[in-house]
């Protein structure tokens, strides 16, 4: 069957979002006469912009949707505003309720959900589970146009970066001491679960030893990350590049573009860097590499030494700081292994 009119609905996380970028691509070139819109919340609308694989973006709401009353003034409007797109396809990659009802509430007469569905989104949608259905997560959400027939030798983590957005991360990260040109390695302190976050002493120490093989320790991620990002810099002596809270999505895949290597948990930039095949060294502790792990095997995964590694718990019920195992001089030696 051609598709003409094609809705995915991915709306979070950063990292989900990358994940998902290769189920675009791989519509667009089996069919390449659809139309392609993507639902997404708005932290991760500046992902998708200026892709060729996605012709319109419409962007979820989310906070507006938090009290009912919100909720009930918001939803008619973004109800015209899918089903006035007539989409004859709807592949849902979230897999939860609010991904569910914004499928159904579309109208699209044919719906596809990938095989991790919860929260009754298999009872809105077709649950698509293939081959990969154990595998990473990519290959999970690739089995969803698997099952229309489409063709996928190697996925595409289609991101573009602008002019304009390159030269702007090029005067932010000047403004913070960093020359573009000047070889770097960026660190990536935070995620958004507690026990998948690398110590900020042992940060500390691991930009001390770059700056002794003159690599510059370039520190970014969101303003959530200050608290941290003030303990790393309190424990060092030589002040880093501190680009914290300081660029977008599309400024940050721009200095990551451009870096040695990256050393992050599991999170978004992380995530980023695989998709820019930027080198990364992945710190990983209560979740699963083999399912989330950066996507190619030229990259590094250290992982916890601890019995209950991928307990997928948010915060440790033994009160453990999960990724203390990992040791600095491990992590040093692996960045090495890219840049030495």
């Amino acid at each position: 069957m051609n598709y003409r009119n094609i809705l995915i609905v991915k709306l979070s996380a950063i990292g989900d979002i990358i994940h998902a970028l290769p189920v675009a691509a791989a519509l667009k070139q089996n069919f390449p006469q659809a139309r392609i819109t993507w639902v997404v919340e708005l932290p991760g609308y500046d992902l998708l912009t200026n892709n060729p694989n996605v012709d319109e973006i419409i962007i979820f709401d989310k906070p507006r949707c938090k009290t009912l009353s919100g909720f009930l003034r918001y939803a008619p409007s973004f109800i015209r505003t899918l089903r006035q797109h007539q989409f004859d396809l709807a592949l849902d990659l979230q897999g939860l309720f609010k991904s569910a009802a914004i499928t159904y509430l579309s109208g699209t007469p044919k719906r596809l959900v990938y095989c991790n569905a919860r929260e009754l989104s298999d009872k809105v949608s077709q649950k698509v589970c293939g081959p990969n259905s154990n595998g990473h997560i990519v290959d999970r959400y690739l089995d969803v146009p698997r099952e229309l027939g489409c063709q996928i030798t190697k996925p595409e983590f289609t991101i573009n970066i602008t002019d304009k957005e390159a030269t702007l991360a090029a005067v932010i990260a000047k403004q913070a001491g960093l020359a573009i040109t000047n070889p770097y390695v960026v660190l990536i302190p935070g995620t958004n679960w507690p026990n998948k976050c690398w110590p900020p002493g042992h940060f500390a120490q691991l930009a001390e030893k770059l700056f002794e093989q003159d690599l510059i320790p370039v520190f970014a991620g969101s303003n959530a990350d200050r608290t941290a990002m003030d303990e790393i810099t309190a424990n060092m002596t030589i002040p880093p590049v501190d680009l914290t809270g300081k660029t977008s999505l599309k400024q940050l895949a721009y200095i990551i573009k451009n870096a040695k290597a990256v050393v992050a948990g599991d999170t978004g930039p992380m995530h980023l860097a695989a998709a820019l095949k930027t080198p990364v060294i992945a710190l990983f502790g209560p979740t699963d590499p083999k399912r989330n792990g950066p996507y190619s095997e030229r990259h590094i995964v250290l992982m916890a030494d601890r019995t209950c590694h991928g307990c997928w718990q948010r915060k440790c019920p033994e009160g453990e700081d999960c990724l203390t195992t990992i040791g600095v001089n491990e992590v040093f030696e692996a960045i090495m292994t890219h840049c030495g």
